[in-house]
């Protein structure tokens, strides 16, 4: 694994950090986490789930790395098991842990950075995840975290720990029985190329979302030439709705929280370029047994969003911890307010859904895992 340097917060961030660093305390009641229905047999046995990507499938690798990027402190972990923070970047569980227990691996799926994990762990499924991380190269150097490549290489890593419990050729098995789930795109948008000027002086919008495909495609190829055969990979969620960008992005930011359309749309084209690349590469590769799905993320979360009353939340343009504006990470810590009922709202930090928003995008995400994996 790469070595991680101690980079210099951006001068964006820490002018946020002291801005919002006077936040509320307030005491949240419990809510018991959401489970799904137990998983079906299916035609194609699952050995493990392996987690490449950012946030959104980080269950703490950050915590084992100098980064400003980690969530290891309440209120993260609120309605998680025990009311951990885990390091997840949610009230609970991430839609990878859902899918693990789900395809009966996992309950919940553990990062693979930490020391504790035993060999049996590590064998049915781990995260390779790192909050603030990106396709861009240049992403993951914003927060000084675990870029795409170096995720790659501790998944050799892992393999010859693997190897050395199980021989080589039951390893390969075991990899090839795996589901691989990447998820990874939306820090290199709203991150890298809205707030961050440099790339804008480089690429158009077009040309960096084509940009971003190539750099994601070879991720694929790496893990395909490294044993995987069934992948799916995420599209982006309508990054226009996120609370961050509404507050940073808007004219209206305090009197009409609105979506910011020209951002979704940004994520509407990225992903139907996404969806033909990944086509054409499932194509290429189908005659040697190799399944790559897309998985739909845009479309549920903007019903979730939009409809927000048929699912029973409250609020959906600002997160549930501090003003919701905002807050994410350190600056959403154990001094901030959060609200009484985290169910109520779509996200629970300015960044990241809550952990019901991530069980109903489970539950849209359940046929095609079901298609995916050729259930009986």
């Amino acid at each position: 694994m790469r070595s991680h340097r101690k980079q210099s917060s951006s001068p964006l961030f820490i002018f946020l950090l002291f801005l919002f660093l006077i936040p509320f305390s307030f005491s949240t009641p419990k809510l018991q986490p959401v489970k799904p229905k137990p998983y079906k047999k299916r035609n194609q046995p699952v050995s493990a789930i392996l987690v490449f990507g950012d946030s959104t499938v980080d269950p703490g690798n950050n915590n084992y790395i100098e980064t400003i990027f980690r969530c290891n402190f309440p209120p993260y972990g609120l309605d998680f098991k025990n009311n951990i923070p885990t390091g997840r970047f949610c009230n609970g569980r991430l839609v990878t842990d859902f899918i693990g227990s789900y395809i009966g691996v996992k309950e919940n799926v553990p990062p693979y950075l930490d020391p504790n994990l035993g060999i049996e762990e590590l064998m049915s499924g781990v995260s390779f995840a790192s909050a603030g991380s990106g396709f861009d190269p240049l992403t993951p150097t914003i927060g000084n975290v675990i870029d795409l490549p170096t995720q790659l290489e501790n998944f050799r890593e892992y393999k010859r720990k693997l190897e050395a419990k199980m021989g080589k050729q039951q390893m390969e098995k075991h990899i090839g029985d795996a589901v691989f789930c990447v998820s990874a795109g939306t820090n290199d948008f709203i991150i890298n190329y809205l707030m961050i000027p440099i790339r804008r002086k480089t690429f158009t919008i077009e040309a960096y979302q084509q940009f971003v495909i190539y750099n994601l495609k070879q991720f694929i190829q790496g893990l395909w030439q490294e044993g995987a055969k069934k992948i799916t990979v995420a599209g982006l969620p309508p990054i226009g709705c996120l609370p961050v960008a509404i507050t940073l992005f808007s004219d209206e930011a305090l009197t009409n929280r609105r979506c910011i359309d020209r951002f979704s749309t940004v994520a509407i084209n990225y992903n139907l370029y996404l969806q033909k690349e990944l086509s054409l590469m499932q194509m290429s590769l189908a005659h040697l047994g190799s399944k790559i799905f897309y998985f739909d993320v845009y479309n549920p979360v903007y019903e979730i969003i939009h409809d927000h009353q048929k699912f029973g939340f409250e609020e959906v343009s600002s997160g549930c911890c501090g003003s919701g504006y905002l807050e994410a990470s350190i600056l959403c810590n154990p001094e901030s307010y959060v609200c009484p009922n985290t169910s109520a709202y779509v996200f629970f930090d300015s960044v990241h859904p809550s952990e019901k928003t991530y069980f109903l995008l489970f539950k849209s995400l359940r046929p095609m895992i079901d298609s995916f994996l050729g259930s009986v």
